[in-house]
């Protein structure tokens, strides 16, 4: 996203799973990792004052240890569940957004200027972004503050294609009018995350015998994660579907991996010997998910195979997550006006321009 005055570009991590976006930041940095562009610098008139109303809400949402040092400032410290964390000072400045009608708006908006960042257990070096866009229920998502400014409605989609690359749209001006799996958002138990309420699970179309799980839908995570039953059942059956020519073997990727006869070069060389897993959602009309084998295995560097869902307990969550290797090639879109979800099968690799002219 091209951010300030001048516009400068900056990448951010897509995150649905959080409320704040935030760059790093020179103000001066205490702790910042190595990013692809130089670091943001603040200007003091652009400083949020504490009492702000997206600085109240963003402390209400962050909990105890967020305090204002000074009535100038709005200070924060956010902390996500791979340990990762951001603490820095709350600063308005201009978004050069890029509308469907091929001009250009350039909103003031409040974001993170981060100075101290600590790179959670996944966390690579150097960081492929220099910050977080976060699109969450909260006020101070940036989504939330384009509908509170007027510019579009509180709906945003995204389509991330299996070949890399894929497209992010705000608003509701490409959401299909047809073709696509809609369930209301539920409360979810553990935040204030996109949920579409419990699923059950099934393996190659037969039930797993399981209680449904909380599901909650998270950009901001490359991987699926099943709490502990679901994730056994899961990792049983497919051990129990494989054929003998898949050997299984250690990879420093990741913890359930096969190598066959020959490496593997992608997930469609093994796609035929998988099954597919699917969720049912019971909120929604005929609500299921599929999941093919390529959403979700992974082909590591070293040419085996390996189940890209991890247990949700041995990471500490007590919730289900549908993240990135689950979204690849489904349009799945948030609409928080309606308060439901949606997704529909598709490949991502066209361009967003190319997504609207197909769709009425």
């Amino acid at each position: 996203m091209n951010i300030g005055d001048p516009a400068k570009p900056y990448f951010l991590d897509v995150d649905t799973g959080s409320d704040l976006t935030w760059l790093q930041c020179d103000a001066p940095c205490q702790s910042c990792n190595k990013v692809p562009h130089p670091l943001y610098r603040p200007v003091q008139n652009k400083l949020v004052p504490c009492a702000d109303s997206l600085c109240t809400a963003l402390h209400s949402g962050l909990g105890r240890n967020n305090k204002c040092s000074s009535p100038k400032q709005c200070d924060y410290r956010i902390k996500y569940t791979d340990s990762a964390s951001s603490q820095g000072v709350l600063i308005a400045d201009n978004f050069s957004l890029p509308l469907s009608k091929s001009s250009n708006i350039r909103p003031s908006l409040t974001f993170g200027c981060g100075y101290d960042q600590q790179v959670g257990k996944n966390g690579a070096k150097p960081a492929p972004t220099d910050g977080l866009l976060g699109l969450g229920r909260g006020s101070v998502s940036l989504l939330s503050q384009l509908k509170q400014k007027g510019i579009t409605k509180n709906v945003l989609g995204h389509c991330l294609s299996t070949n890399g690359g894929g497209f992010l749209f705000f608003g509701d001006g490409i959401v299909p009018t047809s073709g696509v799996t809609w369930v209301p958002m539920a409360r979810s138990t553990s935040g204030n995350y996109y949920s579409p309420g419990s699923g059950t699970l099934y393996f190659d179309r037969r039930s797993l015998g399981l209680k449904p799980m909380e599901v909650v839908f998270d950009s901001g995570s490359t991987y699926t994660y099943f709490t502990a039953e679901p994730y056994q059942a899961v990792v049983s059956a497919l051990k129990g579907s494989l054929s003998k020519s898949f050997k299984q073997v250690s990879d420093p990727d990741l913890l359930l991996c096969w190598k066959g006869q020959k490496a593997f070069k992608s997930v469609f060389d093994v796609k035929k010997d998988f099954k597919s897993l699917s969720l049912s959602f019971a909120t929604g009309k005929n609500a299921v998910m599929e999941i093919p084998p390529e959403n979700y295995l992974v082909v590591t560097k070293s040419g085996n195979v390996c189940l890209g869902i991890l247990d949700a307990a041995a990471a500490k969550l007590s919730f289900s997550i549908i993240g990135d290797i689950t979204m690849q090639d489904q349009m799945v879109i948030y609409d928080n006006e309606k308060a439901q979800l949606g997704w529909m099968r598709g490949p991502c690799s066209r361009s967003a321009k190319s997504a609207m002219s197909s769709s009425p």
